[in-house]
């Protein structure tokens, strides 16, 4: 599969796993930091581990966050992984006060039930989009997305009641979970994405 995406390396961590992954792809990337920001002509993955508030602030120093916010509404394909599908929305329970990047209404809860954080493999089931298959992927969180459109959740997953495990809204698509780390299953869905974008 060949392909080229721009690589943000700014979120925090993950991104060693990520980049594991596309090269057994066989995809190109570029890492992209505000030192070498995207410039909106390829495709963007932004994954992340770490605190809500501690991503967006890695992400706003130089601006960085207005560049990503720019390209996307411009029309740039985007792809979130963990913490990078979390500051897409409005705020987060993790941080109060902190606003993300506001490109999905909505906000990011706190499990309340349950050991938190979820770690291990859990089923995902398609919602809107029925042509995406379900499976078993691997969980990293104690919070997850809470959009405010029933229409924008791609994935539902349960863990004590269910939630969101996965975006998809116009240029945007994004994975509370890990695909990189979820085996043949995970990388058949970053492969759809990217034949999607190509």
């Amino acid at each position: 599969m060949k392909a080229e995406v721009d690589l943000v390396t700014s979120a925090g961590g993950n991104l060693g796993s990520i980049s594991r992954c596309l090269r057994r792809l066989g995809i190109v990337y570029n890492l992209s930091s505000p030192e070498n920001p995207p410039q909106g002509d390829l495709p963007i993955i932004l994954p992340g581990v770490g605190h809500f508030g501690a991503v967006m602030n890695s992400l706003c120093q130089e601006n960085f966050d207005r560049t990503i916010c720019s390209a996307v509404r411009g029309g740039t394909p985007f792809l979130g992984v963990c913490v990078g599908m979390q500051i897409l929305f409005q705020s987060s329970e993790e941080a109060p006060g902190v606003k993300g990047l506001g490109l999905i209404p909505g906000a990011v809860r706190k499990f309340k039930t349950g050991k938190v954080p979820q770690i291990g493999w859990n089923e995902i089931g398609p919602q809107n989009d029925l042509t995406w298959p379900k499976g078993f992927v691997y969980f990293v969180n104690s919070y997850y997305p809470d959009p405010e459109r029933a229409s924008d959740t791609l994935y539902q997953s349960q863990y004590y009641g269910p939630f969101c495990a996965a975006v998809k809204t116009g240029n945007i698509t994004a994975f509370q979970f890990h695909p990189e780390k979820s085996g043949e299953f995970g990388e058949s869905l970053l492969k759809r994405w990217l034949r999607s974008v190509a």
